[in-house]
Parts: structure tokens; C-alpha cells; sequence
């Protein structure tokens, strides 16, 4: 898999390949020209309930993660196989939001195509 993780507050660059934004809402104070995203994953971000619950607490980190797979795994959606085919096709940068550049969704999907070999 060549899968980067970016907070979109960074430059975008060509090594970033295919930019696609894994938040559930558009990242405050960024322009939607100006992020140089190319595909939006809302549907594949963790429920609204479970990023809430969470908060980016590290000693939640274990618990958030095995949710949030349990959510992807129960949703079945188009939005996951054209991840997948972006996955494959080459370079991908999840990007996010977060001011947590280690513990958060991006990260969690990443390893979730990983474990799972969905990206492969």
C-alpha cells in the first residue's frame, strides 16, 4: 500500500499523489479550491457519535479504533470501493483535519485497509 497521511493545513505536493479528505466535516478555515482534494470520504469518516465519544483521548485510541472498524465493516458503500480504487491505482494521501497528526481517523483507515488487505 503507498498510503501517506497529511493534515490539510500542510502544502499540498506531487508526492501526495491522489488527496483524499477521511473527515466527516470540511476542515475550518480551508478553502474548498484550495485544498486540492480529489476525493471526499465523508461516508467512510467515523460516525459523528463515535469521533465525538473520542475526542483524540490516546487512552481511547485501542477502543476508538476497533469501533471505528466495526463501522466500516458494517458499511458497505460505494464510497469504499472507489477508496480501494484510488488505493490501487497508485500514491494515495488520506488527509484530515486534526490538529492530532498521530491518533486519529486517517491513521485508524490506513491501518484498517492494512489489516483487512482492502487496499491491496
Amino acid at each position: 500500500m503507498k498510503i501517506t497521511t497529511k493534515r490539510i493545513y500542510e502544502s499540498a505536493t506531487t508526492n501526495d499523489g491522489t488527496r483524499i479528505l477521511v473527515d466527516r466535516l470540511w476542515p475550518r478555515g480551508v478553502k474548498k479550491e484550495n485544498a486540492r482534494i480529489d476525493f471526499w470520504a465523508k461516508e467512510l469518516a467515523p460516525s459523528n457519535e463515535l469521533r465525538k465519544w473520542f475526542q483524540h483521548d490516546h487512552e481511547k485510541w485501542e477502543e476508538f479504533r476497533r469501533r471505528y472498524w466495526a463501522e466500516l465493516d458494517a458499511q458497505p458503500s460505494d464510497a469504499m470501493t472507489e477508496l480501494k480504487d484510488n488505493v490501487k491505482a497508485g500514491r494515495v494521501t488520506f488527509v484530515f483535519g486534526s490538529k492530532e497528526e498521530d491518533l486519529n481517523n486517517a491513521r485508524a483507515l490506513k491501518e484498517y485497509l492494512g489489516a483487512n488487505n482492502n487496499g491491496k
